[in-house]
């Protein structure tokens, strides 16, 4: 999408979504180098503490030399000095570590509501700002930090590392004979590299070790590690109100999550004491994060609820209820119920060329020639068409803006009757922004808010804007379980974009 100014973050599509991409002959999502491999990170070139990694570490030069992949991956470095020198308080806490005194590390904080952490060989540290989002203090921040630096204590990586070239050779072997033809093959060499990047189950399990005894002897709260494994369970069923559309960028994705890990996280922890040792610092985190931005950002467009809204674009539509929309690298993608699909994406076109003749230029797989129609969308030109492949059925409109073209394409089972009412819903609510509408859209931010005496979990969940399901973001994001009460005088996170 050219003429977009930055690229949509990218999804991870069910079964329904990838059919869309079958219909699709000629428009090809592009990767983003999401793999966890060595290769693929490099650190900050600005990192903003522990600036005293040796020259000569080649591990560190192998990660310096990718730097562009990995932020290009997590959208690039968020900057804010106050979050940043509340991070560098937690990671220098960690560096006094008696079982690695000479390792030093730095830390880059990554602009993406993906909710992870990792390391590098060479001591490099990564967080996203959708995972301070989620911690609620600084213990639980420690015990993230404390696991991914145990990978490079135990070094996982070089052994990772030796498992990713062996694939690459298979893989070019594969690649040579079948000359990439055959999709099967392709596809399970990718679901190869996926696993090999992962870390072992023992590695995580050894990393979470040392993880633990780490943050406790710097004087954090062991507990602090389970309590974030509990709270990214939660996430996992949060995720279409996160703003974090990829789930193969999220620590989910490469971090187990098993209720036997917790049990082991929770053994480790009692080596210390019983619960309510070791510090929070709650406070001093929650003051860093206040003002972080919460999902998406504005040159990627807002989802709001059933609701795409992108200010810059200057367009939006809604999806049915039981939609539930993603916003990808290549396109917004929406699923729904009876597996229905929505997918939206743009592309430039030659105003000379008629929006009839691009529908039948063959980009669309299972073109029915005779559906093409001119029509409206938006006040604007569009066309129409209809097509069938490989057991699905699809509508396609298309709608001009200029030289832009802006396509949303909807999928439906051969045999589900869900197809045209989806459809028509999507092209009859597309429409363009006006100035004031445009000006309106702010980006969610997390607000540290002080709990009133008349104050609940529910009312102040009421407070925030632009997420779904308020009362179980706001307890997941706060550390409450289910009927949990918040106290008079303590201080709680919202999301608003106020």
């Amino acid at each position: 999408m050219p003429t977009w100014s930055r690229p949509l973050k990218r999804a991870r599509l069910g079964a329904t979504a990838l059919a869309l991409a079958t219909l699709l002959s000629s428009c090809q999502m592009p990767g983003t180098g999401g793999e966890f491999s060595e290769q693929a990170f490099q650190p900050s070139a600005k990192p903003f503490t522990l600036d005293n990694v040796s020259k000569n570490d080649k591990l560190a030069e192998i990660a310096r030399s990718q730097h562009p992949r990995i932020l290009g991956t997590y959208g690039g470095e968020y900057s804010d000095p106050k979050l940043e020198r509340m991070v560098a308080k937690v990671v220098g806490r960690l560096t006094f570590d008696p079982d690695n005194p000479n390792q030093t590390y730095r830390i880059t904080i990554l602009d993406s509501p993906n909710v992870n952490a990792f390391a590098l060989p060479g001591g490099y540290l990564y967080v996203t700002r959708g995972l301070l989002a989620l911690a609620t203090d600084s213990a639980e921040l420690a015990a993230v930090l404390a696991h991914e630096m145990g990978h490079v204590t135990a070094n996982h990586g070089i052994e990772r590392q030796r498992k990713e070239a062996e694939e690459a050779l298979a893989g070019q072997v594969v690649s040579d004979v079948l000359g990439g033809g055959n999709t099967d093959a392709n596809a399970a060499l990718v679901r190869g590299k996926l696993r090999l990047a992962q870390f072992s189950r023992n590695q995580e399990l050894e990393a979470d070790a040392i993880g633990i005894r780490t943050i406790g002897r710097a004087g954090f709260d062991p507990y602090a590690a389970a309590r974030f494994l509990q709270a990214m369970a939660a996430y996992g069923n949060l995720r279409s109100v996160s703003g974090a559309s990829d789930s193969s960028l999220d620590f989910l994705a490469s971090h187990p999550n098993a209720p036997q890990r917790i049990d082991l996280a929770m053994r480790h922890a009692r080596q210390f004491g019983q619960p309510g040792i070791g510090d929070t610092d709650r406070e001093a985190f929650l003051k860093g994060i206040d003002g972080l931005l919460f999902g998406d950002k504005p040159e990627e467009g807002f989802i709001r609820g059933t609701t795409f809204l992108h200010p810059k674009l200057g367009i939006g539509f809604s999806v049915p209820d039981g939609f539930v929309i993603d916003n990808s690298a290549a396109a917004v993608t929406a699923t729904g119920p009876g597996d229905t699909a929505i997918r939206f994406d743009g592309v430039a076109i030659d105003q000379s060329v008629a929006l009839e003749d691009y529908l039948r230029s063959g980009w669309v797989a299972g073109l029915d020639p005779a559906s093409v129609q001119a029509g409206t969308i938006g006040g604007r030109p569009g066309a129409f068409a209809k097509a069938r492949a490989d057991g699905w059925q699809f509508d396609v409109a298309v709608v001009r803006d200029g030289g832009q073209v802006y396509r949303l394409l909807t999928a439906a089972p051969a045999t589900s009757a869900a197809l045209e009412p989806a459809a028509r819903a999507v092209s009859g609510s597309f429409h363009f922004l006006s100035a004031s509408e445009k000006a309106a859209l702010k980006p969610l931010r997390v607000r540290v808010v002080t709990v009133g005496g008349g104050d609940t979990a529910g009312t102040l969940a009421a407070q925030m804007t632009g997420v779904d399901r308020k009362l179980e973001l706001f307890q997941v994001i706060n550390g409450l379980s289910a009927g949990e009460s918040v106290r008079p005088g303590d201080k709680v996170k919202i999301i608003t974009d106020r």
